[in-house]
């Protein structure tokens, strides 16, 4: 079974979301069978790729929203019950992300998604760490074993600026309006940050329909195989 989940590095419904994610495939009975695979999903693109704003300043000149009031989640709440803290949320900053999901995709070439987009959440959200410039993401890449100088080149050739935003346009294909979005076995997808047990239950359901029920008949069914057909040693001594 595939998971695929289109993400924004700065979403805090992302990393969340990709936090529950875990916790389902964990607790599912054919977790080592499921492949979770991140992708990107740049939000930001937008936002000036030379300086920062505060997540306040941010909400309330997009939203016109202060935080704090009654319709604004608690985010960070939610995330210290399921085992995310510190998870900073509100005193963070926002920028253009299109180079971290650059070298998340670098990353992820070199057989490093999930360890990466971890990494990269972890770093925003549990450190409130920069991950808006060259030499913010460098330090990155060395937490996950990446060759600094070869992340540099490419990073600086905005090697994987196409794929991202291919990325972007195929969730955007397949029906996606924000972040994070999920496809399961490229059949179902699944938008927003849904608890924990709302994945298992989903993951249980499309095991169920794609994987048939083999029932045992008992020692005595015949069998045809790729060498041809054969009964069982206690059925063909009685024959």
């Amino acid at each position: 079974m595939k998971v695929e989940i289109w993400s924004e590095v700065t979403c805090p419904w992302c990393g969340l979301g990709g936090h529950r994610w875990d916790r389902a495939v964990e607790r599912f009975e054919h977790g080592g069978d499921v492949e979770v695979v991140h992708r990107s999903f740049p939000l930001g693109s937008g936002l000036p790729e030379d300086r920062t704003l505060s997540v306040r300043e941010f909400l309330l000149a997009k939203y016109g929203v202060v935080p704090g009031q009654a319709d604004v989640p608690d985010i960070e709440g939610m995330a210290a019950a399921e085992g995310l803290a510190p998870y900073r949320v509100l005193d963070n900053r926002v920028g253009n992300t299109d180079l971290a999901h650059e070298l998340l995709a670098h990353a992820s070439a070199e057989g490093k998604n999930r360890e990466a987009w971890r990494m990269m959440f972890r770093a925003y959200f549990g450190e409130a760490e920069s991950v808006f410039t060259l030499d913010d993401l460098l330090g990155l890449a060395g937490r996950i074993g990446l060759d600094r100088e070869r992340t540099r080149r490419v990073l600086a050739e905005r090697r994987y600026r196409r794929q991202v935003r291919q990325d972007a346009h195929q969730a955007q294909r397949l029906g996606a309006t924000g972040a994070p979005f999920t496809v399961i076995d490229g059949r179902y997808a699944l938008a927003g940050a849904q608890d924990t047990d709302t994945l298992l239950r989903i993951l249980r359901q499309v095991w169920d329909e794609t994987h048939p029920t083999v029932l045992d008949a008992g020692d005595d069914a015949a069998i045809c195989g790729p060498d041809g057909c054969a009964v069982s040693a206690d059925h063909a001594a009685r024959t």
